[in-house]
């Protein structure tokens, strides 16, 4: 189930709510957790016992190792336990097919994302940074809850260990949600749904074929998409926790107004990223190292982090990609950027981020050094075509609408206009949202066109 389906929308999620605030705060939890379990299990319910027993061995795992009696040689034991375990699973599922190039099992929806938390959770309690989780209802909820499970955030258990207990449910905060839901299905049904049918149209032509210019047309509008695609889903996940009374991290803070490749990577899956340098980074030493740990350290995160976005080369590609530059930003560039003016730094930016979404959309080297190849103008076309012309033209309203929301001004600017005049602005605020759904509900009711990125990650 994805929450910009018309089922989840119109019936899972008001269902949801209805019950959750009608059946009383003892029993909130349950309720959420029974919706939970039964969203996962929609259109996979095999996988669910997976996750299932995922939950009871961290969780046993995790009351063992917060012992007082335990030795110490023990407790590295259990640990190893959970990190075979974890990794073994998500290894099975989401690689064997890449390692032993024969037909891999299907994906379980979210295993990525949940992994990842019941590792940082058992990490957590053998650092005894947290105490374990005593309820094992409430460490289910806390793998399972389904605003974040399929796509994320990436939740640590510290986060939020307060809130799985005791949190406070107000008015203001369940209206808020309910915007930012609302602003998230935008970004994905009516953005990156519509200029990700330009990609499609461009992928499916071979790239030696289309002009350059079509070409980084059709990848820029792939960074629109894929932008607007994930974020949106992020933007959703934080509403819907602000409507059950969860407070979750924000995933994304205008990634392409960066003026370097670190920059991105700081603003783009801020969950992720977190992740990596405190569970992966940092134990190797982090940057307060020599120049040959350094290079490991960056090595081994960036080839992790390509390696977790997809079981395909090309991922692996990608992320070295990425590393390489960072790693090139932190010991040559910084400096000297620095003095650079900041337009200068941001078309860097934005030049070696598109380029590299090719390296993440193509899964062969002929295709990615191909389009690459037609991009800086080696096709048998170079110059647009006149069907070329008349396809941007169609899209160019859209082009502009893509660029003003994926930068902060427009927020900025409403702000500004709501401190001068609030009352207008809460009238204005309300007909935005009015308009929004009626044609949010427009879209998802005529539209086939529905993909979601990060689905099976």
């Amino acid at each position: 189930m994805v929450f910009s389906s018309l089922f989840f929308t119109f019936a899972f999620l008001p269902v949801t709510i209805i019950l959750y605030y009608s059946l009383g705060k003892n029993l909130r939890n349950i309720v959420l957790l029974i919706a939970s379990l039964f969203f996962y299990a929609w259109g996979e319910p095999v996988y669910v016992l997976l996750m299932c027993g995922s939950i009871i061995i961290n969780y046993c795992i995790g009351i063992l190792l917060g012992r007082d009696d335990i030795i110490r040689g023990k407790r590295k034991y259990y640990l190893i336990i959970s990190l075979v375990f974890n990794l073994g699973c998500l290894g099975y599922f989401k690689y064997s097919g890449m390692i032993i190039s024969t037909v891999a099992p299907l994906l379980p929806i979210g295993i990525s994302f949940y992994t990842f938390q019941t590792l940082s959770y058992v990490i957590d309690v053998y650092r005894k940074k947290i105490r374990p989780q005593r309820s094992l209802i409430l460490f289910a909820l806390y793998i399972t809850m389904f605003p974040q499970l399929v796509a994320g955030p990436i939740v640590n258990y510290a986060d939020i260990e307060s809130q799985l207990s005791d949190r406070i449910i107000t008015v203001k905060e369940f209206h808020l949600g309910m915007r930012g839901f609302l602003c998230g299905l935008a970004k994905k049904v009516l953005l990156a749904n519509n200029i990700g049918m330009l990609w499609s149209e461009v992928k499916a032509i071979p790239s030696i074929e289309i002009s350059a210019s079509m070409a980084w047309a059709g990848i820029i509008a792939f960074a629109f998409q894929i932008y607007f695609d994930f974020s949106g889903y992020s933007d959703m996940a934080i509403g819907l926790g602000k409507i059950f009374g969860f407070r979750f991290k924000g995933n994304f803070l205008y990634p392409y107004i960066s003026q370097s490749i670190s920059e991105f990577w700081r603003r783009w899956h801020i969950s992720l990223g977190s992740w990596f340098k405190e569970y992966v980074y940092i134990p190797l030493g982090g940057s307060r190292v020599g120049k040959g740990k350094l290079i490991r350290n960056l090595f081994v995160v960036w080839f992790l982090t390509g390696l977790w976005h997809g079981a395909s080369w090309n991922f692996v590609l990608w992320g070295l990609y990425f590393g390489i530059l960072i790693l090139i930003e932190k010991l040559f560039l910084h400096k000297s950027m620095e003095g650079l003016p900041k337009v200068v730094r941001h078309i860097y930016s934005l030049l070696f981020i598109v380029i590299g979404w090719v390296f993440f959309e193509f899964t062969t080297l002929t295709d990615i050094f191909g389009f690459l190849q037609t991009m800086f103008g080696g096709g048998v076309n170079i110059i647009l075509q006149v069907q070329e012309i008349a396809k941007l033209k169609s899209y160019a309203i859209l082009y502009v609408i893509c660029t003003v929301a994926a930068l902060p001004l427009p927020m900025k600017l409403a702000l500004s206009f709501k401190k001068v005049h609030y009352n207008i602005y809460e009238l204005a605020v309300k007909v935005y949202y009015c308009i929004l759904i009626f044609l949010l509900t427009g879209y998802m009711v005529n539209s086939t066109y529905n993909p979601f990125i990060y689905f099976r990650f």
